[in-house]
């Protein structure tokens, strides 16, 4: 009985690296592209590696392995950047000097948002100040996300037409 477990893991680690290993070159592009640090990049594509691993046997599609993957690594960046932004909230003293907008630029974006619809003004806030996902977004203007993704991309073109 050992042994065909055995050999029953050692077929499910093969058919995992068999699936993994050609797409670690893009998944690490991604992490360095997303991170912006070689070595970040690394560490991130060895924990979304094991991630991957550890979640292996619930993949339900394994035609849509390249995409799972790369989500895991894409979600894996985000942790990591709110982990180094953490820190950077534990300083004890904030920094001196605090670079300032253009307060003309500022007078015109606030201009330009206040002549958008409400509903313009909020997917926009939400998901650029608020820095909410728009599946978030979605929930709380009570929309589907494909339907949050398209309100956010006619108000970025109408926003777009009010500053010009």
């Amino acid at each position: 009985m050992v042994r065909a477990e055995s050999q029953g893991m050692v077929a499910e680690r093969l058919a995992f690296e068999a699936s993994i290993e050609p797409l670690l070159e893009p998944a690490f592009r991604l992490a360095l592209t997303l991170s912006g640090d070689r070595q970040e990049a690394e560490d991130v594509l060895q924990d979304a590696t094991l991630r991957a691993w550890r979640s292996w046997a619930q993949l339900r599609d394994m035609t849509a392995v390249r995409a799972w993957y790369l989500r895991i690594v894409a979600n894996q960046c985000r942790s990591a950047r709110r982990r180094r932004w953490a820190s950077v909230l534990r300083l004890e003293r904030p920094p001196v000097y605090v670079p300032q907008p253009d307060p003309d630029e500022l007078a015109d974006l606030r201009s330009a948002l206040r002549r958008l619809e409400r509903g313009d003004r909020a997917v926009l806030v939400l998901h650029y100040l608020a820095d909410m996902p728009l599946p978030e977004v979605a929930a709380v203007l009570g929309l589907r996300p494909a339907g949050a993704k398209t309100r956010l991309y006619r108000a970025l073109e109408k926003l777009r037409k009010e500053l010009a």
